[in-house]
């Protein structure tokens, strides 16, 4: 089968919700393995004194739980996508420590030509508020 052909049966509309929580412990070991240990993230008395009020989560780790989304919209394909990158991501607010986050991932369309889907992801809070939204391009390989 040609990478052609494969992108031809992929659907557009496919999508997948995933929940996730967004624990301390993920916070923590996200800011051990980027080195991103910026108080906001890590230290609740200086936390309490911004603007948040308390601990927020890092975005790149919000992405990252998106990541396990576009792993999962594709199982069953029979052949893997890889990530070449997000589009237009925009941190609308903050992800707070023990926050659960709904990530809706659908794909929109598909670059015949290139062997590409692109996707829309929303990501909301428990609260219904949308917290981060992107678009992803996967390459069919």
């Amino acid at each position: 089968m040609s990478d052609n052909d494969s992108i031809l049966t992929f659907p557009i509309g496919k999508e997948i919700t995933l929940t996730q929580k967004v624990s301390e412990s993920d916070v923590i070991n996200f800011a051990d393995i980027t080195g991103d240990k910026d108080p906001i993230h890590l230290d609740q008395e200086y936390a309490k004194s911004t603007l948040y009020g308390e601990r927020i989560a890092h975005g790149a780790l919000i992405i990252g739980y998106m990541s396990k989304a576009s792993t999962l919209i594709h199982e069953g394909f029979g052949r893997p996508l890889v990530s070449l990158g997000y589009d237009r991501i925009r941190l609308i607010e903050p992800v707070f420590i023990d926050d659960i986050i709904t990530i809706k991932y659908k794909v929109i369309d598909k670059d015949i030509d290139k062997s590409r889907t692109i996707a829309n992801i929303t990501v909301t809070n428990q609260r219904g508020n949308t917290v981060l939204v992107a678009n992803h391009i996967q390459k069919i390989i």
